[in-house]
């Protein structure tokens, strides 16, 4: 009997991205759900001071309105130069009623007279698993990845989304936008989250 998992964001591209790593691993017994099937939900407010912190809020808040699995994950970029900003702030970052160009925008005046060697920057994904217990408690899970690389001078590739365009690495020569969406999803961030987030997924079903 196959298990629900509610992935708790309404962000098309993650919901990909997730599931895309899901059916790689090999992860088997389970249905997925989005809050986008869910019209009635209030998102609670993130005010978690880590990436961990932000996804155990979303991934509760998911579990406790739905009843079922919750994951949640919360991710974004940290830039050394910028003492780690703009870190838990990465999607609002040119402000709350900005957008992913903006917030682009914004990274690249900052960092405008930065030389190539101290723009060293990591994407960082914390994952959040709320599980519904008999007793009205919530067990949670976490894991987390992270994928190094450095802030380019200008944007370049159309794959991905967010900030991806400016994550040079240089491992591969090209930003993390230049890379097929198989490749991003073997190296990346949320991949190795969610590869971890996997295997807990696989303890519990």
């Amino acid at each position: 009997m196959e298990k629900t998992l509610l992935i708790a964001t309404t962000n098309r591209h993650k919901v990909e991205e997730i599931c895309a790593i899901f059916a790689d691993c090999g992860l088997r017994g389970w249905q997925f759900r989005t809050l986008a099937d869910e019209a009635d939900y209030q998102p609670p407010e993130e005010d978690g001071d880590s990436f961990a912190a932000n996804a155990a809020i979303k991934a509760a808040a998911a579990a406790r309105y739905s009843g079922m699995i919750a994951l949640a994950d919360d991710s974004g970029l940290t830039v050394e130069a910028l003492a780690g900003a703009p870190g838990i702030y990465s999607a609002r970052y040119a402000g709350p009623q900005q957008d992913d160009a903006a917030n682009r925008t914004k990274l690249l005046a900052a960092l405008s007279g930065v030389p190539d060697e101290a723009r060293d920057a990591a994407f960082v994904c914390a994952v959040a698993i709320a599980c519904p217990q008999a007793d009205g408690s919530l067990r949670m899970l976490s894991c987390e990845g992270s994928c190094s690389g450095r802030i380019s001078r200008q944007e370049q590739g159309e794959n991905g989304f967010g900030y991806d365009c400016l994550f040079y690495l240089p491992s591969f020569g090209m930003t993390i936008a230049e890379l097929p969406p198989e490749e991003k999803n073997r190296i990346s961030h949320r991949s190795a989250a969610m590869r971890e987030a996997a295997r807990l997924l696989q303890t519990l079903g």
